[in-house]
């Protein structure tokens, strides 16, 4: 049997109460006065005129405010047929005998009462009454109304002030405490899953982990563990650490809260510490939970750190609080917090301990197979060429963020439909990857022939010195097409290394001042079209004798801070001797790659004339070009390197085979 159901109440609204003090008004200046109980008859001054000298009136009421009168009618003639019509009930059925009787309006008060004092002249008695009728309540009411506006008026604004019409929690003034956080839960149907993000393998498993410590904790806490308290996420722009907490919110059946950290900063003061306990109350009273907060650094920052006039007290102070509720004397149970942020150096310590954040989960850009399964899932709302190969995309964008391939993607797809194409083929990606990285192309721009072929030698030497030199990165494409602020650009493919060699680090030096070097070698003169190519390889070099210890005069030293505490120090880490030495020896490694790349080019100058002629030629050239002219490159490939031990190890295997399998034939036979 299934339970009857209790019929609802309906639920008190104050807009009942509003109503009823109106209709109670309304009623009060309609029945307020005693004669507006009574019902009178309607006549005009000549009935009236006529009764009066017939000695029917006996009594004469002039309303002065109203110039309106009112006339009773003696008990005596009311019994007379004229006056049949005449009311002489009230509306609550009682005999009226008293009056009045009849109504009517008179336009000028002064000439009435001169017919008055004339019939009284004449004999005729009658009582003269002048009054003046007040509404009390109505004159009440007029003289509240403005009162009652500007009460109104105030209800109305902290109404909407207090969020019942302009948004949510924490947007308006009486909720200013409240957090910003956006609540996930099973109403609300987020679409990204695990599924939807390629790649960052290691960090995925991670976050898994975190979501599956909510959804069966017993299956960690029975061996006598405890459920990790906090996950930060580290990682350069672009990396999918935003999207990573998207998926834990598609994935996670319990209630998710996300915001920013900037959504704590706010210019009252103890607002933002405010808001991180109304966010921690709201957590743990849907516990077991999860907080995202992106960019925390917003709030997290070292605390005393640059602060000259004490500005950031208020983000200190909501700093404090985040750190008392993620791991104070009052632990909130059940609840995970995960964060991101790219800027993991500039956090307070106390915010990085165990116990706060136990996990630091690093998103590093992806390497060659996370990029091809990234161009997969980004390519499927995508209407691309059935013959398109990923792997030849991905080796393409060394390099790039999970961000930038789905920009890739949409800016291929762009540039295909702006040529009216009816498929997304592979010139558009490399059109498209040409764009993001070097800029839009200016055909039109003006550049003298002059400049054009000081810019096709430049470019031209660039590939020259990359082409002969072992451990440079090999050349895809070379441009003079102005691009961007570049007037001209050339495209290699590196290598993908984990660590980086200094004969390495100097052959990339030198193919990056092959540019310069072609000018002299050509023109004997240089001009400014090097300054990135200059900017490039002082920063390398700088790194190799004051960072990784790759200088033999500087020796096994490096004066670089990871910590980033280095940055609000005011004297260097090096006395001044050091600084001429460091000076010195970054001055000798970027001649030494210019003379070296001098010597290339003068050695192989017909060539680079060649190069430069067909640059002038076609504008665009590419590797097909480069061995035309300089022949294939004597050098291999990482992945030819990779191969190649492959194969040499599968040779190993099938003779160690052959043998064993000769062995014991042998064996058999005996």
């Amino acid at each position: 049997m299934k339970e009857d159901k209790k019929p609802t109440t309906p639920k008190f609204n104050i807009y009942w109460l509003y109503g009823a003090i109106v209709f109670a008004l309304l009623g009060m200046s309609l029945f307020g006065g005693s004669e507006s109980w009574q019902s009178i008859s309607k006549t005009n001054i000549s009935n009236f005129e006529k009764y009066l000298n017939a000695g029917d009136v006996s009594e004469v009421t002039v309303i002065r405010n109203q110039s309106s009168v009112r006339v009773s009618i003696s008990p005596d003639a009311l019994t007379k047929s004229e006056h049949e019509g005449v009311n002489s009930k009230n509306i609550l059925g009682q005999e009226n005998t008293q009056g009045p009787h009849y109504q009517f309006e008179v336009g000028s008060l002064e000439l009435f009462e001169e017919k008055l004092e004339k019939a009284r002249n004449n004999g005729i008695s009658f009582r003269l009454e002048f009054i003046t009728i007040e509404n009390r309540w109505v004159d009440a009411l007029i003289g509240f109304l403005p009162i009652i506006i500007i009460i109104g008026v105030w209800i109305f604004i902290m109404r909407r002030m207090s969020g019942g019409a302009g948004g949510g929690a924490g947007g308006q003034i009486f909720n200013i405490g409240k957090s910003k956080a956006k609540l996930y839960d099973k109403d609300v149907d987020v679409k990204v899953t695990f599924k939807d993000v390629a790649g960052l393998e290691g960090a995925k498993e991670e976050i898994q982990e975190i979501v599956d410590f909510l959804k069966n904790p017993t299956k960690y806490t029975v061996l006598g563990g405890k459920i990790p308290k906090g996950a930060l996420l580290v990682g350069s722009p672009g990396t999918g650490k935003t999207l990573l907490a998207k998926a834990v919110a598609g994935e996670a059946k319990v209630p998710f809260f996300s915001l920013s950290g900037s959504d704590f900063v706010e210019m009252f003061v103890g607002v933002g510490a405010s808001r991180v306990r109304d966010l921690f109350k709201q957590a743990k009273d849907k516990s077991p939970s999860i907080i995202f907060i992106d960019e925390i650094d917003a709030i997290g920052r070292a605390r005393g750190k640059s602060n000259m006039t004490g500005s950031n007290d208020e983000r200190e102070n909501t700093l404090n609080q985040l750190l008392t509720e993620m791991d104070g004397f009052g632990t909130n149970t059940n609840v995970i917090i995960i964060a991101a942020t790219n800027r993991a150096d500039v956090l307070d310590k106390a915010l990085m301990r165990a116990g706060r954040f136990d996990r630091q989960i690093y998103v590093d850009l992806p390497d060659l197979n996370e990029r091809r399964e990234i161009f997969k899932v980004h390519l499927k709302p995508i209407k691309a060429i059935k013959s398109l190969d990923v792997d030849f995309l991905a080796k393409q964008t060394p390099g790039f963020s999970g961000a930038d391939i789905a920009n890739v993607c949409n800016e291929a797809a762009l540039i295909a439909a702006r040529k009216n194409k009816k498929a997304v083929g592979k010139e558009d990606f490399l059109n498209a990857v040409d764009r993001i990285v070097g800029g839009l192309e200016k055909k039109n721009k003006i550049i003298t022939p002059e400049e054009k072929k000081t810019i096709a030698y430049h470019e031209a030497g660039h590939a020259i010195v990359s082409w002969l030199l072992e451990h440079a990165a090999p050349l895809v494409k070379v441009t003079i097409v102005p691009r961007g602020q570049s007037l001209g650009a050339a495209w290699y493919l590196p290598e993908e290394r984990q660590i980086v060699r200094t004969e390495q680090m100097l052959d990339e030096m030198c193919a990056a001042l092959g540019g310069r070097a072609a000018e002299r070698v050509i023109f004997d003169k240089i001009s400014t079209g090097a300054l990135s190519d200059l900017e490039k390889v002082t920063r390398q070099a700088r790194a190799m004798v004051s960072v990784y210890g790759l200088n033999d005069k500087i020796g096994n030293i490096t004066y670089y801070d990871s910590s980033g505490q280095a940055e609000y120090n005011f004297t260097k880490p090096y006395s001044e001797d050091t600084a001429k030495k460091i000076d010195y020896e970054i001055s000798q490694i970027i001649e030494k790659q210019y003379n070296r790349a001098l010597d290339i080019l003068n050695s192989s100058k017909d060539k680079l004339t060649q190069l430069a002629d067909r640059l002038l030629e076609k504008e665009v050239i590419f590797k097909d070009d480069l061995e035309n002219i300089l022949g294939k490159r004597p050098f291999k490939t990482n992945e030819e390197k990779i191969q190649a031990a492959k194969a040499t190890k599968a040779t190993k295997a099938t003779k160690a085979t052959k043998a064993t399998k000769a062995t014991k034939a042998v064996k058999v036979k005996k």
